[in-house]
């Protein structure tokens, strides 16, 4: 299946596997591009040596286009732009509009820059700088997420720009792929669905967790780190749902300390990350100290498997998913499904003639 985002990648299918932190490592990757899709690793959550390690055995387990998922306002966002560049990787993305000067040095290097959003005006302006493509997220995304549904925020991103789109949120099967491509999109991108698979280096019991949640499993909250995140509801959340300011720092410092030791990162570091994740919110020091150390939330869920101490992104399309596929049959069966519905479409129309 061919389109816009299948030429700019040299990829087979237009499916992307999102990087997810503490999931989308090279396994998860390799395996992605293997079978035709995109597959992105997830760095916000590598040291940089890791980083290195982890794209040199996504290069040994797979000799197809792979991208790799950068946090835009991490201290080093430079240095990790030039790992990139030296290694070859084909397309760098974005969970934050980055810097005009890094999308223009990332595209002098010939490595495709594709930042994601969640508004139109946010398409716009990293459509203005030169980015290559963008994907448009809409509140059923798990993660990080906005409030405008993606049926909405689609055609509306699609009308204001002319580089190629790619659509997430709620998307887990072809029918969506064909409903993405009829709103005008190159392509849909794909969290939950991926982490569901075999692949997936996320803990079996973790997965069963997921599989078990219906349409009403996951909550929007902004007490893990300030900003809306989809999640899982689980007795964590909920604990942090109630907690009182005293209660929510000193958990959070407690959280921050295990991250520390875990990444080397400094006192000072940490707290830099964290105002920078802000975004001229008006957050409390537990939540600014949270923000830095969201992923020990998530690691504990999504490596640790404790249900009970970490934070589990999901998207809505958790309550419409009962298998774990191996990722070859997730991304043939979207595309054959897809070209399915696509042509029993146009055979709709033909008969209205």
């Amino acid at each position: 299946m061919e389109t816009a985002l299948t030429r700019l990648a040299g990829v087979r299918h237009p499916v992307v596997q999102t990087g997810m932190g503490w999931v989308a490592g090279p396994r998860l990757v390799a395996a992605t591009a293997e079978a035709g899709g995109l597959g992105i690793l997830a760095s916000a959550t590598m040291t940089y040596p890791e980083l290195e390690a982890a794209i040199a055995e996504t290069r040994r387990r797979t000799s197809r286009p792979f991208g790799v998922n950068l946090r835009a306002d991490a201290v080093d966002a430079d240095e990790r732009g030039d790992l990139l560049i030296r290694e070859g990787v084909r397309v760098a993305s974005f969970a934050l509009a980055p810097r005009r000067e890094l999308i223009g040095k990332l595209k002098d290097a010939g490595v495709l820059v594709v930042p994601s959003v969640g508004a139109v005006r946010h398409a716009e302006k990293v459509a203005s700088w030169g980015a290559d493509a963008v994907v448009v997220q809409g509140g059923e995304g798990g993660g990080h997420t906005g409030g405008v549904a993606t049926t909405l925020l689609l055609p509306s991103v699609v009308d204001a720009v002319d580089i190629p789109v790619i659509a997430a949120g709620g998307f887990f099967d072809g029918r969506g792929l064909a409903a993405a491509l009829a709103y005008g999109a190159a392509g849909v991108a794909m969290g939950t669905r991926f982490l569901l698979t075999r692949e997936s280096t996320v803990p079996e019991a973790v997965k069963r967790e997921y599989l078990a949640r219906g349409l009403t499993g996951t909550v929007v909250t902004t007490r893990v780190d300030g900003l809306p995140h989809r999640v899982l509801r689980t007795d964590l959340v909920d604990r942090l749902e109630r907690s009182g300011p005293v209660r929510g720092l000193v958990s959070a410092v407690a959280s921050a300390a295990r991250f520390r030791r875990l990444t080397g990162l400094s006192w000072s570091a940490m707290i830099r990350e964290g105002l920078a994740m802000r975004h001229g919110r008006d957050l409390s020091w537990a939540q600014v100290i949270m923000a830095a150390n969201t992923p020990m939330l998530l690691r504990a869920g999504l490596v640790e498997g404790r249900t009970d101490a970490g934070v589990l992104a999901a998207g809505q399309v958790v309550g419409v998913i009962d298998d774990l596929p191996t990722v070859a049959e997730v991304i043939a069966g979207v595309v054959e499904q897809a070209t399915e519905t696509i042509q029993r479409m146009g055979g709709l129309a033909m008969a209205d003639r």
